[in-house]
């Protein structure tokens, strides 16, 4: 078995499939996908739910009950997480705040998360002890660089969630920055003809979801914010730190100064949705432009020789003719 994966025939073989694979798995996954908008809603649902639930018991407890809330039952993770005290080890300030903005609010995410930088790094070193000094890899190569390359790989795992956070983070961000700009039209529209910011914000996200269901996701949490919090300044507060886009965070102050002053918020709304999407063709246009640049080297190393080819290929091939005559 060693020899079969130290062989560089199968090592070839190997990363050939994989590579046909992740091609197959790479057309074929967009035409099967469908979407996952009602599990997103269900779990928006639940969490508002778990928002209310939480709010009734906080105001029990203010008024002098004894409010209650029933906690879930301990699964293995939570345990792991509780006996090796690692909130206070791995969770700073920012943690729960990147949880939230790849959109992971609940409990469980943040148990999960630190399990994975727990287990992870242990599990990528084991990996690669085996690999380098059981089955061989790298036999040629000092022991320091062995050793070395086994660190790495811990290193590597104990990084893997942060890039993986990091990453959704990206896509989701990138989600709901297309799509702002017309859930603003939309909102001014409703506030316009006279609908109050609850039902405005409920009825953008029905309208919206299918553009953008982090944006539906962001807009039903903060309806249900609106609805249970004693202060609409935070639910407001809360919508821009869970997106973290900064035009996200100038219509949640406009809203505050409204709230605050009575000041006519229509005008403000439309104002920051024509900023929005200068914002979004600035963007687009960027891209255009970095476009030619960087299309110059695929250009010179894969057109430009086949061009060659295709016209001097016939005229070398009657020079070679005639000298062979």
């Amino acid at each position: 078995m060693i020899n079969t994966l130290t062989d560089p025939t199968f090592i070839m073989a190997l990363l050939v499939g994989i590579a046909v694979f992740a091609t197959l798995f790479t057309i074929f996954m967009p035409l099967l996908d469908r979407g996952d908008l009602r599990a997103r809603m269900k779990a928006v649902a639940l969490e508002r739910d778990e928002i209310r639930a939480r709010e009734r018991a906080r105001l029990n407890a203010e008024s002098g009950s004894r409010g209650t809330l029933r906690h879930e039952s301990n699964t293995s993770v939570r345990q792991m997480v509780d006996r090796l005290n690692l909130r206070e080890a791995l969770v700073d300030a920012a943690t729960e705040k990147r949880l939230k903005m790849a959109g992971f609010r609940t409990q469980n995410a943040l148990n999960i998360f630190l399990a994975a930088r727990f287990v992870l790094p242990l599990l990528f070193l084991a990996l690669a002890v085996f690999y380098i000094f059981v089955v061989g890899a790298l036999e040629d190569k000092p022991m320091m660089i062995r050793i070395f390359a086994c660190i790495a790989a811990g290193y590597l795992g104990f990084y893997a969630p942060n890039i993986f956070i990091s990453n959704r983070t990206t896509k989701r961000q990138q989600s709901i920055r297309q799509a702002w700009p017309d859930a603003l039209d939309l909102m001014l529209i409703c506030v316009e003809s006279g609908i109050s910011i609850e039902a405005a914000f409920q009825r953008v996200a029905n309208e919206i979801a299918t553009q953008s269901a982090p944006l539906a996701e962001e807009l039903v949490l903060t309806t249900a914010e609106l609805s249970y919090l004693d202060e609409r300044r935070k639910a407001f507060e809360n919508l821009g730190e869970r997106t973290g886009l900064e035009a996200v965070k100038s219509v949640g102050q406009a809203l505050i100064q409204a709230e605050r002053y009575g000041t006519p918020i229509a005008q403000a709304l439309r104002v920051l949705a024509q900023e929005s999407r200068d914002l979004r063709m600035t963007e687009a246009e960027k891209k255009a432009a970095a476009l030619p640049p960087k299309l110059t080297v695929p250009m010179i190393l894969f057109f430009l020789p086949v061009i060659f080819g295709v016209i001097l290929g016939p005229a070398i091939m009657k020079v070679m003719d005639n000298y062979a005559r």
